[in-house]
């Protein structure tokens, strides 16, 4: 399966420490499941999670497009160490954390390169997602990564970004996010537009939720996400769901599609007692490929 057919709808993290986590997380519903070595896992065990990682990757060939792995920040010693251990069975994918700027991107590069090249992998076809937003020097760089190499998606996350600020919470009374943190998903969507890859929403920590879940993953759809992060097995559905058109969606983009299509050279046309123009076309056309159906 290549990355253009690959599904970004739900991206479900498994901590790479724990082989029951990971292989229920393989054999559930989530178009990616992601094995950290990051935040999940302690320093005393990141060498057993390496090793446990290897060996879920290497159990699930038939997954192998799904399972990514969350490395190690490169401002630390284990990202090296991390790619040594988990390349040679070959991952779907590499996530980033705590990403200063396009430099980390190209660094990352470079050594996937290395260990590609060293494990009979096709040079440059480990796609990366980003984390973007995870230092208050990185938000200064949220549109420097059109045209970097490897990368398919962008992600943001608010807990990293508080704690390299010092702030003492992330969230309003009513659980929304604060000024700052809206801004951080703000900046991630469109880096993500200007570099022409997948917005990935973040986490909720709430993972019981699941009418708040779904109310907001339906709105960042809106907004231009495409898919969003998730830390338990029960979000998927809901994410899958709200990450997917409805057919009635899918029908108003195809009568835009036709009706522009009917009337060619025409930049507006009347619909339903309104008007539309060009970009309502344009989205249209871009909701039928998501469903592939352009």
């Amino acid at each position: 399966m290549s990355v253009a057919s690959l599904k970004m709808r739900s991206w479900l993290f498994a901590p790479g420490d724990s082989e029951r986590k990971m292989t229920k997380a393989v054999e559930g519903s989530a178009d990616i499941v992601l094995f950290d070595l990051e935040d999940a896992v302690t320093t005393e065990n990141k060498s057993l999670a390496r090793q446990t990682v290897h060996d879920v990757l290497t159990a699930h060939v038939a997954h192998r497009a799904r399972m990514w792995v969350r490395v190690n920040p490169l401002d630390g010693p284990y990202t090296l160490t991390d790619l040594a251990a988990i390349m040679p069975a070959r991952p779907g994918g590499i996530m980033l954390p705590k990403v200063v700027g396009r430099q980390d991107v190209e660094r990352l590069d470079h050594y996937l390169s290395a260990f590609e090249a060293a494990n009979g992998i096709a040079i440059g076809s480990t796609p990366v997602i980003v984390l973007i937003t995870e230092t208050a020097e990185a938000m200064f760089h949220t549109g420097d990564y059109k045209g970097a190499p490897r990368v398919v998606a962008l992600t943001w996350g608010a807990e990293d970004l508080a704690d390299s600020i010092g702030a003492s919470a992330n969230c309003n009374p009513d659980g929304s996010y604060r000024f700052t943190y809206e801004l951080a998903r703000s900046m991630c969507l469109l880096g993500a537009a200007a570099a022409g890859v997948t917005a990935i929403e973040t986490i909720q920590g709430d993972f019981r939720d699941l009418d708040t879940l779904k109310t907001r993953a339906e709105q960042v759809r809106r907004d231009g996400y495409r898919g969003m992060l998730a830390i338990h097995p029960a979000q998927v559905d809901v994410i899958n769901a709200a990450f997917t058109p409805t057919e009635a969606e899918i029908a108003e983009a195809q009568a835009i599609v036709d009706l522009f299509a009917a009337n060619p050279g025409v930049g507006t046309i009347g619909y339903k007692g309104g008007m539309l123009d060009r970009p309502y076309l344009s989205r249209a056309e871009h909701l039928l490929r998501q469903v592939g159906r352009a």
